[in-house]
């Protein structure tokens, strides 16, 4: 987790230093008013990086380091097993379908397709996440 707070930290500094530039740029190029749609996206920007590299370091001071953070690791110490993925599932592309739906409903500015949209944004979603629970694919220890 050292790497991965490291990177949003260093992107989130970026961004800052971009914003005030950006701003003090288009302030003086402007004849003294600051373009502000830029000004805030790249401050959402840096908030955001700075959230996700304040996350990761919050965690990774809680965990063992990982083979990859320490500077003696080796490959194999990261050998094993990693976690359970779904060998074939249609419901990231419902889920991508109902998305797509969503989106051409607020492109279009259609409230019924936009509802629509959502309501099997949520379906898919659910159907996903409960993939494991219930119908054939159900295990045994549930």
């Amino acid at each position: 987790m050292k790497t991965e707070w490291r990177i949003f930290l260093i992107i989130a500094g970026f961004l800052f230093g971009a914003t005030i530039l950006y701003g003090a740029w288009t302030y003086g190029d402007s004849g003294g008013q600051v373009e502000w749609v830029g000004t805030v996206a790249l401050l959402l920007s840096f908030l955001l990086c700075s959230m996700c590299g304040g996350f990761f370091w919050f965690v990774s001071r809680r965990i063992d380091l990982r083979p990859e953070d320490r500077p003696d690791g080796e490959i194999a110490d990261g050998a094993g097993e990693i976690g359970f993925f779904s060998p074939g599932s249609y419901w990231p592309f419902g889920l991508a379908l109902a998305a797509a739906l969503a989106g051409l409903g607020l492109v279009f500015w259609q409230f019924w397709l936009l509802g629509l949209g959502l309501v099997a944004v949520v379906f898919a979603a659910c159907g996903l996440l409960f993939e494991y629970y219930s119908g054939t694919r159900r295990t045994a220890e549930h």
